[in-house]
C-alpha cells in the first residue's frame, strides 16, 4: 500500500488539474481529528469531484465520539459535542498534512474537491485533519460591523460637540468648523463607501471568521474611530502646519485613494462571474487608467487604502490618524505578502517582478 498523501511542505500550495482517479471512484477518504489523531470517519468509493462540503456534511451526520488525546500526558477524554451537526459545518475545516506538518498543511475551502489534490491518484488512503474552528460569522457580517461602528461613533462624537447639544459630556468646538467637516465628511464618506460596496460590489463565499476574531476586528475600527474623532473634533485642536495648501494636498490624496481603490474593487469583482469559481490572475482593465497599478503590484486596492489614509493623515495632523494609516499599512502588507505568494503558486502568468503592495519596493 503507497503511503497517505500529505502536504507539500515547501510551499503548502496544490496545482490543480493532476492526474486523479482513473477509476470513477477515489480511494479511501480518512478523516482524522486534529488533536488526537482518533479516525472519526472512513468512506469508500467516493466520487472524485466531492466537494470538501459535501464531506463535511457527511461527518456532521456522525454521532457522539470519545477521543483520547496523545499530547494529555494523563490522557484525559476529549468529548466531541453531540453530534457534529449541532456545530454547524462553518465550524469545521479539513487540511491536508498530519500532526507533526501542520503548519505546512492548506485549510481547503468548502468548494475544494477531492480530484484537486496533487497526487492522490498515486495513493490508496487520502487523510483529510479536522478541526472545530468554534462559532463563526460570515464575512458579510464581519464587514457591516467593522463599518458601521465608525460611522456611527464619529458621528455621535461630532454631535455631542456641537454648542447646542443637551448632553454636557463633551467641550463644544467652536473654532475651524470648516477643517472640522471637511475632514468629518472624508471620515464618514468611506465607511459609507465600505458598507456600500460590501452590499454592491463585493461577492462573498460561504467562507467564515471567528467570532473571537469578530470582537478583536471590531475593537480595533471602533477604537480608532472613537480617537480620530475626539481629536479631531477637540477644542484645542491644532490645524495643519501649513494650512490650507496642506489641507487640499491630502485631501488630493484622499480622494484618489478612494477612487482607485473602488476602480480595483471593481476589477476584482469582474474576474469572477458569479456563481463561478473561475480564478484569474488579476490585471489591469481598459478604460479603468488607475487600474495600472495590477501590472505593478499584488494588491493594489491595498495601495489605494493606505494613500487614502496618507491623504487623510496630511489633512488632519493628528496622531491618532496617522497611528492608524501605520498600522492599516503593516497589517495590509502581510495580507498582501500572503496573496502574493498565492498567485505565483496558482498562475504561471504571475509577473515575476510583481510586488506586494509598494511598486519596485515590497
Amino acid at each position: 500500500m503507497s503511503s497517505p498523501l500529505i502536504a507539500n511542505e515547501s510551499t503548502g500550495y496544490y496545482d490543480y488539474g493532476k492526474e486523479f482517479c482513473v477509476n470513477k471512484t477515489c480511494p479511501q477518504v480518512t478523516i482524522i481529528h486534529f488533536a488526537s489523531e482518533k479516525v472519526l470517519l472512513t468512506l469508500n468509493d467516493v466520487s472524485p469531484s466531492t466537494s470538501i462540503r459535501v464531506l463535511k456534511e457527511k461527518l456532521a451526520s456522525r454521532g457522539n465520539l470519545v477521543l483520547l488525546s496523545p499530547l494529555n500526558i494523563n490522557r484525559q477524554k476529549i468529548q466531541v459535542k453531540s453530534h457534529f451537526a449541532s456545530l454547524g459545518t462553518s465550524r469545521h475545516f479539513f487540511h491536508v498534512s498530519n500532526f507533526y506538518t501542520f503548519v505546512g498543511g492548506k485549510i481547503l475551502a468548502n468548494s475544494f474537491r477531492l480530484n484537486e489534490i496533487e497526487g492522490a491518484g498515486k495513493t490508496s488512503e487520502v487523510r483529510l485533519f479536522y478541526k472545530d474552528l468554534g462559532p463563526q460569522v460570515g464575512w458579510s457580517t464581519v464587514f457591516y460591523l467593522e463599518y458601521a461602528g465608525p460611522l456611527v461613533i464619529y458621528l455621535v462624537v461630532w454631535a455631542m460637540r456641537q454648542p447646542r447639544c443637551l448632553l454636557n459630556v463633551l467641550s463644544p468646538m467652536q473654532t475651524d468648523v470648516g477643517l472640522r467637516c471637511l475632514a468629518g465628511l472624508c471620515y464618514v464618506g468611506h465607511f459609507v463607501k465600505r458598507l456600500l460596496e460590501t452590499r454592491f460590489v463585493h461577492r462573498f463565499s460561504h467562507a467564515t471568521m471567528p467570532l473571537a476574531s469578530l470582537f478583536r476586528n471590531c475593537l480595533y475600527y471602533w477604537l480608532f474611530a472613537l480617537s480620530i474623532a475626539y481629536f479631531t473634533t477637540h477644542p484645542l485642536y491644532t490645524p495643519p502646519s501649513f494650512g490650507w495648501p496642506q489641507v487640499y494636498a491630502g485631501l488630493g490624496l484622499f480622494l484618489l485613494g478612494e477612487l482607485g481603490n473602488f476602480c480595483c474593487h471593481i476589477a476584482l469583482r469582474n474576474l469572477r462571474p458569479a456563481g463561478s469559481t473561475l480564478r484569474q490572475m488579476p490585471h489591469p482593465v481598459p478604460n479603468s487608467p488607475l487600474t495600472f497599478l495590477f501590472k505593478y503590484v499584488a494588491c493594489p486596492n491595498y495601495t489605494y487604502e493606505t494613500l487614502s489614509w496618507i491623504g487623510f493623515t496630511v489633512m488632519t495632523q493628528t496622531l491618532p490618524a496617522a497611528a492608524f494609516t501605520m498600522l492599516g499599512f503593516w497589517t495590509m502588507a502581510q495580507w498582501a505578502r500572503n496573496k502574493l505568494r498565492a498567485y505565483r503558486s496558482e498562475f504561471a502568468s504571475c509577473p515575476k517582478g510583481l510586488k506586494a503592495i509598494v511598486p519596485l519596493i515590497y
